[in-house]
């Protein structure tokens, strides 16, 4: 049976453009479909996402994540952390779009621990692995790169994605001016617009600085 999120997928697909080129070269219009199915079943018990249409939780799974993984040259790095992955957005679709990076998803809330497990599990996605922990409990420099939407306020959270990992940090916006940091420079900088809903997103990227 055909899911009810696949024409919308499909049409967010669209809207997002070039930007949409992992999703479309790796085929997983069809598992992004599966995953909003398991999460609307979840969501019905548990609180898992504040999304109020279709449209809305297609945008916030979809979108962010492909921007990330489009902008995957800011850094060689295969080793991801997603922090406060929640509901698995981005890190569980960038998971599905990036398959050759390993993505360890830190969630703090035992309910979305046992959704972000079981989602893991339903598709296959190997290269995941589900941490129940606060950031804060969590080793300096054990990842590559480290990304967070809506954790913590971007200035809080681009020194944390500093202190977690050794070359790279994302921050998401949903508006406002991108943070700095000491010894990091943005060297990303993304403007655009959920496909559906049509707010405005920004994604900024930022390199360690080596030293000279």
């Amino acid at each position: 049976m055909t899911s009810r999120f696949a024409p919308l997928v499909e049409r967010a697909l669209d809207g997002l453009g070039e930007l949409a080129g992992p999703a479309r070269a790796t085929g997983v219009a069809d598992a992004l479909a599966r995953l909003l199915e398991l999460v609307l079943a979840w969501n019905a018990r548990t609180d898992l996402t504040a999304a109020r249409s279709d449209a809305e939780l297609i945008d916030l799974y979809l979108a962010d994540a492909l921007v990330l993984a489009s902008g995957r040259e800011l850094s060689s790095g295969r080793r991801w952390v997603d922090v406060g992955s929640g509901a698995g957005a981005p890190g569980l679709v960038l998971a599905l779009f990036a398959p050759e990076l390993e993505l360890t998803l830190v969630e703090p809330k035992t309910r979305r621990v046992a959704f972000l497990r079981t989602a893991a599990g339903a598709l296959g996605l190997g290269n995941v692995r589900v941490e129940r922990a606060r950031s804060d409990v969590l080793a300096s420099g054990g990842w590559d790169v480290a990304c967070s939407r809506a954790t913590l306020p971007p200035p809080e959270w681009l020194r944390e994605g500093a202190r977690l990992a050794r070359e790279a940090v994302w921050v998401l916006l949903a508006r406002g001016e991108a943070p700095s940091l000491a010894g990091w420079r943005l060297a990303r900088d993304l403007d655009y617009r959920w496909p559906l809903g049509g707010a405005p997103r920004r994604a900024v990227g930022f390199l360690r600085e080596l030293a000279r």
